[in-house]
Formats: C-alpha cells, sequence, structure tokens
C-alpha cells in the first residue's frame, strides 16, 4: 500500500541522536559536529553508525558514519545514501508533514503571548472587581484603552459616582477600564429642587457618548435596556419602553413628591481584547422620594463583558426553567465555631469533589492507574495564640516536562501539588463583621532538563576473599 503524498525531505545529515553534550564532543559519537581529529584518536567505534529519517517512508536519506583507523590522524567516513524500505506498507509522499509526528508543545514567550491569547478560547481578559486601580495618565496618546484607563466620553470622561472620605456622592469620579465596580453613596437633596438637580435625572447617566478607544471620533452611544419603577411600598414595574424620564415635584395631599428619581444605575460595557469598547448598555431602578428618605441613597454598578463570549448559564430570568438546575449558595451569616468556619471555607476553595489524581498525558487511559500522578496535598498554616486559623488560599502547582524525543518531545505532567495556606485571625467581638478575601491560584513549571551524556563506569575489579581470609586478626 503507497499512501501519495507531497515529497517531504529530511536533513538527516543534520541529526545527531548521540550529541547530547552542547559545545563538547560525546566520546564515540561520530556525527557529533563539536568532535575533530583528536577526538577520533580515542574514539573506538561509531555509537550511532546510521543516522536515518523516518522510517514509514519508502525511500529515505540515511547518513553512514564509520572511522578510518589507518590515517593518520584518524579520520571519519561519511556517507549520504538512499534507504529503501522493504515493507509494502510504506509513505512514499506526504502532503502535510505535521501528521507525521506529534504537536510540538508551544511555550508561552513574550513574543508569543498575544499570538496564543488570540488562539485560545479558555483564555480571556477578565475585569478585576477591584477598585482600587492604577491611574493611567498617558490614555490620551495610546491606541486602545489599557486596564485602569479613563473611559472618555465627547466632552470629558464617563462620570462614576461614588463616596470619598465621607459617604456623600462625588460625581468626579471617573469609570475606569475594565474595574468592575458597585458602589453605594448618599446624597444631600432639597426635595423642592428635585426637578433641577441632574443627578436625579435620567439624561445625566444616559446623554454622553463613550470614545470606542481614546481619542476616537468614532463614538458608542449609551444604550437605555431597562427602566423599573419602584413604589413608595417597594413593589417593581417594568416598563415596557425606555424613554428618557425627568424627576417631577408632584403634591399627595399634604405630601410633596418626586417621582422618576434615579435609585440604581448599572453600566454594561462590551469590550474587545484589542481594548475597544464596542457597545454600552444602561439600566435604571427609579423611585418616588418623598421628604422622609432624604438624603437619599443611591447605588451605581459598572460591569466589563468582553466581546464574543458566553456569559455564564442562568436558570431562568427571573423564573426558573423546568429542566435547569437549582442555583445554590452558602451564606455564612451565623455565628459558626472556628473549626466550622474552616471546614466550610476549604469546601469552597477545593470545590466538589477535589481530585487526587491528574493524567499524565492528555490522552492517558483510565485503565492505566498506575500512570497517574498523585496531587500532594500540603497545609501551610502560621499558629498565633487566641487566634482562628482559616484557609485563604489554594495555590496548585503542575510540574511538567518534555518527554520523548529530542526532535518531537511532548508536554507530560510529572508532579501536582496543592497548598492549602491559611492565615490566624483574631477572635472577632460579638457583633462585629470581618471580610476575609480568599484566592485560587494554579501555576505551571517546567521542569525538563538539558540532555546529559551517558558514561561507562570505571573498570573495577571484582575478587571475593574467602570468608576467613583474614582470620585470626580480624
Amino acid at each position: 500500500v503507497i499512501i501519495a503524498h507531497c515529497k517531504l525531505q529530511l536533513l538527516v545529515a543534520a541529526l545527531c541522536v548521540c550529541d547530547l553534550s552542547p559545545a563538547q564532543c560525546d566520546i564515540n559519537c561520530c556525527c557529533d559536529p563539536d568532535c575533530n581529529s583528536v577526538d577520533f584518536s580515542v574514539f573506538s567505534t561509531c555509537s550511532v553508525p546510521v543516522v536515518t529519517g523516518d522510517s514509514q517512508f519508502c525511500s529515505q536519506k540515511a547518513a553512514i558514519y564509520s572511522l578510518n583507523f589507518t590515517a593518520n590522524p584518524p579520520q571519519r567516513i561519511f556517507k549520504l545514501v538512499d534507504q529503501i524500505n522493504p515493507s509494502i506498507f510504506c509513505i512514499r509522499n506526504t502532503n502535510y508533514k505535521p501528521a507525521i509526528s506529534f504537536i510540538n508543545p508551544e511555550v508561552p514567550d513574550e513574543n508569543s503571548f498575544d499570538k496564543l491569547m488570540k488562539t485560545s478560547d479558555g483564555f480571556t481578559l477578565n475585569a478585576e472587581s477591584d477598585v482600587s486601580f492604577p491611574t493611567k495618565l498617558d490614555a490620551t496618546h495610546a491606541a486602545k484603552y489599557e486596564y485602569g484607563a479613563h473611559l472618555q466620553t465627547s466632552d470629558s470622561f464617563l462620570r462614576f459616582p461614588s463616596p470619598l472620605t465621607s459617604s456623600l456622592c462625588t460625581d468626579n469620579n471617573p469609570a475606569a477600564f475594565l474595574v468592575n465596580q458597585a458602589v453605594k453613596c448618599t446624597r444631600e437633596i432639597n426635595l423642592e429642587e428635585c426637578e433641577k438637580i441632574e443627578a436625579l435625572g435620567m439624561a445625566y447617566y444616559s446623554s454622553p457618548e463613550i470614545l470606542r478607544v481614546p481619542n476616537s471620533r468614532t463614538k458608542v452611544p449609551i444604550t437605555v435596556k431597562s427602566i423599573i419603577i419602584q413604589s413608595l411600598n417597594k413593589t417593581l414595574t417594568r416598563l415596557e419602553n425606555t424613554i428618557i424620564l425627568q424627576p417631577a415635584l408632584i403634591n399627595a395631599g399634604p405630601v410633596r413628591l418626586c417621582s422618576n428619581v434615579v435609585l440604581e444605575v448599572k453600566y454594561s460595557l462590551t469590550y474587545t481584547d484589542a481594548g475597544e469598547v464596542t457597545e454600552a448598555d444602561l439600566s435604571f431602578l427609579l423611585g418616588t422620594v418623598s421628604s422622609v428618605v432624604v438624603p437619599l441613597q443611591q447605588k451605581f454598578e459598572i460591569h466589563f463583558i468582553q466581546q464574543n463570549t458566553k456569559p455564564l448559564p442562568l436558570s431562568g430570568n427571573p423564573g426558573y426553567v423546568v429542566g435547569l438546575p437549582l442555583v445554590a449558595g452558602v451564606q455564612l451569616t451565623k455565628a459558626l465555631p472556628c473549626w466550622l468556619m474552616a471546614q466550610k471555607v476549604e469546601s469552597l476553595l477545593k470545590g466538589q469533589g477535589f481530585p487526587d489524581h491528574v493524567a499524565p498525558f492528555g490522552n492517558s487511559r483510565a485503565q492505566d492507574a498506575l500512570d497517574w500522578v498523585p496531587i500532594h496535598f500540603i497545609t501551610q498554616s502560621y499558629n498565633v495564640k487566641d487566634s482562628c486559623q482559616l484557609p485563604v488560599a489554594l495555590v496548585v502547582e503542575v510540574k511538567w516536562t518534555k518527554y520523548g524525543s529530542l526532535l518531537n518531545p511532548q508536554a507530560r505532567v510529572v508532579n501536582v501539588t496543592a497548598h492549602l495556606i491559611s492565615s490566624s485571625f483574631p477572635e472577632p467581638d460579638a457583633g462585629n463583621e470581618k471580610i476575609i478575601l480568599i484566592s485560587t491560584a494554579v501555576t505551571f513549571v517546567d521542569v525538563s532538563a538539558p540532555a546529559e551524556a551517558g558514561f561507562r563506569a570505571l573498570p573495577t575489579i571484582n575478587a571475593r576473599l574467602p570468608f576467613n581470609f583474614f582470620f585470626p586478626f580480624v
């Protein structure tokens, strides 16, 4: 059987499987380019006399090495000949070179990282939920938005009200790219002038147009997607249309009310991995305010969603859909003993069904259990007197190496270690709350070592003396 493909040229003359020491001659390795005539004088034979290409081909080049000990100094003899594969099951030509070898694992570096990031489906630029961010002062000269850069609008920047030193709202806080935020703040307002206060109206938040990239002429309008009205008795009603409503001062008998006041604002911005803003959606919660609820509390949220990514599937919006899973969670609001709290936090970090073995290769079979790599679980804690030990981080370290032929090595997992890191926290007083940040991380470590030449052991004399040879001295 002959498989017709395009001709594949293998430069066997450049291959040397016994060349294991860089910039150094390997003993009896006749194809080692670091060896010279002085080295050949101590060679006894060629450890690899023939170097061939892929044995699957019907015809292939072969490099034949030998030594001429009659010359002074001894010389290496090299011949390049054609070898014929006697098997009838061979490949004559190939038009797809990668098909005859394994895929070489590509290790990301500073030059290939951007390319691998674009081709990977499982890697995205995740917006971090952290209000504190480095201020980007050079965004005006950038061709794209970078993390933490101010979102520019046609006249200034996108304002995101937030509290500063007090709980009062300040409107001069800029929204930052890829920084998810959710804040609450209060406003001291005069109910009689609610129609004149810009921050209470929808237009204040929906009228700006965001620049697609810094200093761009392309503008992205903010689209109002949802308007929900909250009555005085807290019932919610969603409006069918999304027209911009203005605050209105009304009389309800002896009571003065202000309707259509903005209580909550939610921005949802869509971006690309090139640092461009492509879409801006806005949702409002409007309510009616009386003098009883002054000062007024407002809530503001902003979230970033990468384009062409699937959101987390829900089980209904808002009601459950038959056949979809129930959404569940754990709320630790009750006073719990330290040991029970530690168990719950550890369970949260490890998740359901934390594995105890990892497959060494991507195609490892489950029945080859002895080949699988066990996960070593290590607990790190720092004991402090009169304190509570709680897990705060789970760090998984995966060590891998290059396995197989030097010409076509494959990635193999050789060790996995999970570190559960705990910290000491003082016992809180009754009624006090403390926020604890927990995190998980995975690191991959390349433990591949360069190939080393193997040398034979030094000759020794294998002599056995009689048991009583030194009798009666010992």
